[in-house]
């Protein structure tokens, strides 16, 4: 009878793993076995769920939680020849208006599996600025500034403006009426009792600096007023506090004792300036902001304003780009509704 002995193990130099056996990485057929679905019937509820029973989709959709299944979204981009990015085009980034509406767009695409690159546009050359309308650079692209030289562009990828627009582009826009909202501050302003009306206006050659002070002067026109008497700016917070100190200039006779503002960032400049100078706000003039950012219901006065739906615009915006992206040929206009807030910088002459 032979014995075979056997020899106990030499102890290793190196620590045993005790760590649990790796998992393998949950794959798609690993989801459609579970579902009993074939694997092209698990994609269609990934990409196009719509196509699918609710009967069907809810199957593949537990067996995906129940697997633990992840997307490769980058795989599918390349497949689809997709970047899986949207490019918002900005005229300044410091300006805090920008900001509820860059949060709004990005509620709708980042569940959509987008990301949201935002360029901007203040420092960019004409050729950077059509680099990012290229398919190879982004899926869509969200207009923000009137200014970027897209008039005689052919759309490559999907486009949206969003606020300003730019004249001769055939686009879906997003946008508020800047005429009547400018014509709704009046309006308070002529309903307070004031009759000499000024207004300090953005750079002249943006859509929206047209578009409020023509709203501004036919509404003048409409309560047979004067034409206002019109200082220059440039939406920032500098050139309302030299507006101010160009009212101030002004002979005390000649100084509208109200003001409206193509921009809320203007009039708390002039505010600044105008009571660093010994006067006071309303009692010395009104003062009429536009846009109803985070800070102006802090200030001491709080801003008066025309409150623009910044969230809503960026969501709409974005909205309407994914349904481009998803080929729904779309060109309507947005045009949403405004609101007059009521504070303590306006009030009733003298």
């Amino acid at each position: 009878m032979e014995h075979h002995l056997r020899r106990p193990p030499l102890p290793s130099s190196e620590p045993a793993d005790r760590s649990a056996p790796r998992q393998a990485t949950p794959r798609l057929a690993d989801v459609a076995r579970l579902a009993g679905v074939s694997t092209a019937t698990v994609s269609r509820v990934l990409s196009n769920p719509e196509v699918v029973t609710v009967e069907t989709r809810q199957r593949v959709e537990e067996a995906i939680r129940a697997t633990g299944y992840r997307l490769n979204h980058a795989a599918r981009n390349l497949r689809h020849r997709r970047t899986g990015g949207v490019v918002a085009l900005v005229p300044d980034l410091s300006n805090p208006f920008f900001s509820q509406i860059l949060a709004g767009m990005s509620a709708v695409l980042a569940p959509a599996s987008y990301n949201l690159l935002i360029a901007d546009t203040r420092a960019m050359s004409a050729e950077s600025i059509l680099g990012y309308a290229e398919p190879s650079r982004a899926d869509g692209l969200i207009v923000l500034d009137g200014a970027v030289p897209l008039e005689r562009y052919e759309p490559r990828i999907p486009l949206v403006l969003a606020c300003e627009w730019i004249p001769g582009l055939t686009a879906p826009r997003v946008k508020i009426d800047n005429r009547a909202a400018a014509a709704l501050a009046v309006d308070h302003l002529v309903a307070l009792g004031h009759r000499h009306i000024g207004h300090v206006a953005g750079p002249p050659e943006n859509v929206l600096t047209q578009a409020r002070l023509a709203g501004t002067e036919q509404a003048l026109k409409a309560h047979g007023l004067p034409a206002p008497l019109v200082l220059p700016g440039d939406f920032s917070l500098d050139s309302g506090r030299r507006a101010g100190a160009a009212w101030l200039a002004l002979p005390e006779a000649e100084r509208p004792r109200a003001m409206t503002f193509s921009s809320d960032a203007m009039a708390c400049g002039f505010i600044g300036e105008v009571q660093h100078r010994g006067l006071a706000v309303p009692r010395d003039v009104s003062v009429m902001g536009f846009d109803d950012i985070e800070l102006v219901a802090h200030m001491t006065p709080a801003l008066s304003t025309i409150r623009q739906p910044r969230e809503a615009i960026g969501r709409r915006a974005a909205q309407l780009l994914l349904d481009l992206i998803a080929g729904t040929d779309t060109a309507e206009d947005v045009i949403l509704p405004v609101e007059l807030v009521l504070r303590a910088s306006t009030a009733a002459p003298g």
